[in-house]
């Protein structure tokens, strides 16, 4: 199919801090699949935060990939993503006139109010950020005039029917950002609401085959009941021993061990408990209006647009076409167990602020929408702000109960008992504040996306894409039918890193 330029663009994110020059492979096939069969032009972003070895490695990879008609690859490093994001924050605060009045939960503070090298932190941390990688990506979409992200991870791959790869970006396409009414016919099931029809689809997803998504498969080896203990923590306050061990039997499993066989997508609210962000396609409409939360050194905290697009009423589709998931060798070593059982205490820590946020959206309901069906920021940063004022002694628990699991397992599981008793208070300290910042980032997000859609991603892009303009939404051309075509394992065209290199 011919790429139809005059229509915006997609766009691919694989963000990493890890060798994975196959996943680069893998995605990039996907991207090159996408423009053939939809004639869509794919930005391939790979925002790479590994080691400079590793990014040698990344930069052969992408140099490997063919040329594809449609097919834009911009693999940038922290330095020029840095660089981005300095020009974006420096437009947005000059854009943005000076508060005249102390801001207020009601009256937040403009981005002019919020520090650059603040706001530069929290989309750029030192550290790990599931949540602030992917607003990195949406600001390169909206910089790029992207109507949609499409998001994957690098230590997963693709299944296969009959040789060939199971792309998920086949139903991506059919139906993200157009009317529910309009994307029924694209989809095998339909149950949605007819009261839902004319709201366009804001997510749609799947999930994982293959490892537990959370490395916590050797505690659930070495001992049940402290695996259902310690996934239960993640509960919400006051939940009944029953709520809990749901909980736990849906936690983290993903769509278990079944290969795929056959298309199933389904429209109606979105089954949030099977859509992973390895797995997952969000509309513009709704990324460009409220980030994720910025928390640092935190799994989990990339699914918040999951709840919000669930409670505030908008379509999504669910499919089968998941990705198979593994873990890579850095988790392990000694070094990768204490980082990822770290970011998994603050995860539990984080349910504090965030079940009152989830309890807020579902109490609003559809009036998270304006009358155009757009979410409404002001209220998201609004229930942030005043969940960081939550007692802190449901945390103190938490800690405590970890604490004694992890005892009674032994071994390396004593020892990060041992090593996170002295980092208790600033642990509590770190998950108050990472609620605040979500607030802060809220209030700042619609001049920074604005900023964005102003700012070349890179200088290299000044001569090749124009200032974008806020994308409309277009109708997904009819792709080939379902199962993955035969002999679709083409890959994208090639761009040195940091450059974006138009093959259409």
């Amino acid at each position: 199919m011919t790429v139809d330029l005059a229509a915006p663009g997609i766009c691919l994110a694989l963000p990493t801090n890890r060798s994975c020059a196959p996943a680069i492979a893998d995605v990039g096939a996907e991207a090159a699949w996408a423009a053939r069969e939809f004639g869509v032009r794919v930005h391939l972003l790979i925002l790479d935060s590994a080691d400079a070895a590793t990014r040698a490695e990344h930069e052969k990879a992408v140099a490997d990939l063919p040329v594809v008609p449609g097919v834009l690859v911009h693999h940038l490093d922290e330095e020029q993503q840095r660089a981005f994001l300095r020009s974006v924050i420096d437009r947005a605060r000059t854009a943005t006139p000076a508060p005249t009045a102390t801001p207020t939960p009601t009256t937040p503070a403009p981005t002019a109010a919020a520090g650059a090298d603040r706001l530069l932190g929290l989309m750029l941390p030192d550290t790990v950020s599931y949540g602030a990688c992917t607003n990195r990506a949406f600001l390169f979409a909206a910089a790029l005039g992207c109507s949609s992200l499409h998001r994957r991870d690098s230590d997963s791959t693709y299944q296969e029917l009959d040789g060939e790869p199971v792309f998920p970006i086949h139903h991506e396409l059919r139906s993200i950002g157009r009317r529910a009414a309009d994307a029924a016919p694209a989809v095998t099931h339909h149950t949605l609401d007819p009261a839902h029809a004319a709201k366009p689809v804001a997510l749609v997803g799947s999930s994982f085959i293959g490892e537990l998504s959370v490395d916590l498969g050797e505690v659930r080896a070495l001992d049940p009941e402290v695996y259902e203990e310690v996934v239960g923590l993640w509960a919400a306050t006051g939940s009944t021993a029953e709520e809990r061990r749901k909980l736990v039997a849906d936690s983290f499993t993903g769509n278990g061990t079944d290969p795929f066989t056959h298309d199933r997508a389904v429209l109606d609210l979105p089954d949030i408990w099977r859509i992973d962000m390895c797995n997952i396609a969000l509309d513009h409409e709704l990324y460009e209006r409220v980030p994720l939360p910025p928390a640092t050194d935190t799994i989990g905290s990339d699914y918040f647009l999951h709840h919000l697009v669930l409670n505030a009423g908008l379509p999504g589709v669910t499919h089968n076409r998941n990705i198979v998931n593994h873990y890579t060798s850095e988790r392990r070593t000694d070094a990768g167990f204490l980082a990822y059982q770290l970011r998994f205490t603050k995860f539990l820590l984080s349910m504090l602020y965030l079940h009152p946020v989830y309890d807020a959206l579902e109490a609003a309901g559809g009036a998270l929408l304006d009358e155009d069906h757009h979410v409404r920021p002001g209220a998201v940063a609004g229930f942030a702000r005043r969940a960081a004022g939550e007692d802190r002694a449901e945390n103190h628990r938490r800690l405590a109960v970890l604490d004694r699991a992890y005892r009674r397992l032994g071994g390396r599981y004593a020892d990060f008992a041992d090593h996170l008793l002295p980092r208790r208070e600033r642990l509590l300290d770190e998950a108050q504040a990472d609620i605040e910042a979500f607030a802060l980032l809220v209030d700042a997000w619609g001049p920074l996306v604005a900023a964005a859609r102003a700012v070349p991603p890179t200088p290299s892009d000044a001569d090749l894409l124009a200032p974008a303009a806020a994308p409309a939404t277009v109708p997904a051309p009819a792709p080939r039918s379902v199962p993955a075509p035969t002999g679709a394992s083409g890959r994208p065209g090639r761009s040195t890193t940091g450059r974006s290199t138009a093959h259409a």
